[in-house]
C-alpha cells in the first residue's frame, strides 16, 4: 500500500474512545485494509467493489465518545463479513465508503442483483420475485 493513496485512517478505539489497539484501517480508492497484531502483523484487504452491504452501528457509550462501528459484508472469501470497529466519525466514514463502493462498481461493471423470494400476491398464493437493480 503507498501511503500516497490513503483517503482515511484510522485505529480501533477502545477505553474513552482512545485508540490504545493494534488494529488500523486503510482506505484507498480501490481497496480497504484491515491490518492487526503487535508482534505479528496480518493486513487484510477488500476490494470496494466486493463490498454488497455497508451498516452503521452506534453504542450509547459509542455515541458518547463520538466512534461508531461499521459492519460490512462482502463478496470476498477471506473477509466476507467483518467490522470497522470503534472509530472516529463513522457516518462520514460510511459515506465516504458507500461512495467509493458505487464508484468502483460502475467502474468495473459489477451489478449487483437482489432477488425476492416468497411473496403473497392479491390471492393469497405465494409467488418468487426477482428485483434486478441494474
Amino acid at each position: 500500500m503507498v501511503q500516497n493513496d490513503i483517503i482515511w485512517k484510522d485505529r480501533k478505539r477502545t477505553l474513552f474512545g482512545l485508540p490504545l489497539s493494534f488494529t488500523k484501517y486503510y482506505l484507498t480508492e480501490e481497496r480497504l485494509f484491515v491490518e492487526t497484531g503487535f508482534f505479528t502483523t496480518v493486513e487484510d484487504e477488500v476490494r470496494l467493489y466486493r463490498i454488497m452491504d455497508v451498516k452503521l452501528t452506534r453504542t450509547l457509550g459509542q455515541k458518547m465518545f463520538g466512534v461508531g462501528t461499521i459492519q460490512i459484508s462482502s463478496a470476498d472469501k477471506s473477509m466476507q463479513d467483518f467490522e470497522i470497529k470503534s472509530v472516529k466519525k463513522p457516518k462520514e466514514v460510511k459515506e465516504t465508503l458507500s461512495e467509493l463502493v458505487e464508484k468502483n462498481r460502475m467502474e468495473k461493471r459489477v451489478v449487483n442483483r437482489e432477488m425476492m423470494f416468497e411473496h403473497d400476491d392479491a390471492d393469497g398464493d405465494i409467488t418468487s420475485d426477482i428485483n434486478d437493480l441494474s
